[in-house]
């Protein structure tokens, strides 16, 4: 772990003729968050634990990402909201040999991950081609000394995970990097559970998934497939989607009363989670408030769920997520 006397400072070289002003990389004063600012005013602020993006602000200030006002950020227990990392595990998996006896969405979200650094040199491509940037990256490993305790009771594998969050001044990038240390294979799902912040969720559409192949869990796991264009959130929402054809073929769009807002785009994350709790599941989620807060949130889950990525000793698996703001 990083400590205090170490912290990144902020940089200047924004002093420094014919250099650009430069992001500013800080840690909170109980060291358990890091904090990234881009000159222009865009943040984002990353948990130790978990590795959880508790924050990301525009340049105005406005908050894109929902959390519960009764979320546990002293590390007692998974943060509910933000964008919390789910592995190995995704949900419960009680017939799975090698995951059956792993909490709900596994250990990652539970484990305190070490900063590896920054890095505000990022090649980007569009209309943020020229604009700055700063990516941030977190480590977890089977021998780090955050680990939660369950993993190396119950998942006696060594692994490494390389977890990179990259903010421009229109976009959030979570890209997590997968690495079988052991010499013996093993099984994983991996996913971000991203809470995106809404007015009125009665106005949201999901535009991107129709014609894709679902498993509704508030349907007993019934398999159906998104017939309608959109997607609308009239009730408890929880399914998981396999949108067809290459993930990183088009975005999901989040719009909300005819104007999109966000554009999620996938890179070797085959599915997508679509959840909203609804009044009276959250009324029975004891860190999920406000209860109404249901009506501000809608979670757009990028994974690999779907099936279980089969990692052979040495190898590795990547995927990453973009949230684009869009308007």
């Amino acid at each position: 772990m990083v400590e205090r006397a170490n912290k990144p400072k902020p940089p200047t070289l924004s002093s420094t003729p014919g250099l650009p002003p430069q992001a500013t990389v800080t840690f909170s004063d109980d060291n358990s968050r890091v904090i990234a600012e881009l000159p222009t005013g865009e943040s984002v602020t990353v948990l130790l634990y978990g590795a959880t993006v508790i924050s990301w602000k525009d340049a105005q200030g406005d908050e894109k990402l929902w959390l519960s006002e009764a979320a546990k950020l002293d590390g007692s227990r998974a943060v509910r909201g933000g964008i919390p990392v789910v592995f190995p595990v995704f949900g419960t998996a009680p017939t799975h040999p090698q995951t059956k006896d792993l909490p709900q969405h596994g250990f990652a979200r539970t484990s305190r991950w070490e900063f590896l650094g920054k890095s505000t040199s990022e090649s980007q491509t569009g209309s943020a081609a020229n604009g700055p940037a700063v990516k941030l990256d977190f480590g977890l490993s089977s021998a780090a000394p955050g680990l939660d305790p369950i993993a190396a009771a119950r998942w006696p594998f060594k692994f490494n995970l390389i977890y990179s969050v990259t903010l421009t001044q229109t976009s959030l990038t979570t890209s997590i990097v997968v690495t079988n240390d052991d010499s013996a294979p093993f099984d994983c799902q991996v996913l971000m559970h991203t809470y995106l912040r809404v007015k009125d969720i009665t106005a949201v559409q999901v535009q991107g998934l129709a014609d894709a192949s679902y498993i509704d869990k508030v349907d007993g796991g019934a398999r159906k497939t998104q017939s309608a264009a959109e997607v609308t959130i009239t009730g408890e929402t929880d399914r998981v989607y396999t949108p067809a054809g290459d993930p990183g073929a088009g975005p999901v769009t989040v719009v909300e009363a005819g104007r999109p807002v966000y554009a999620v785009t996938r890179d070797n994350l085959s599915n997508v989670v679509v959840w909203n709790p609804w009044a009276d599941k959250a009324q029975g989620i004891a860190d999920f408030a406000p209860k109404d807060g249901f009506r501000n949130m809608i979670c757009i889950e990028p994974g690999a769920v779907g099936a279980w990525q089969s990692l052979e000793a040495g190898d590795a698996f990547e995927g990453a997520q973009t949230i684009t703001l869009l308007g």
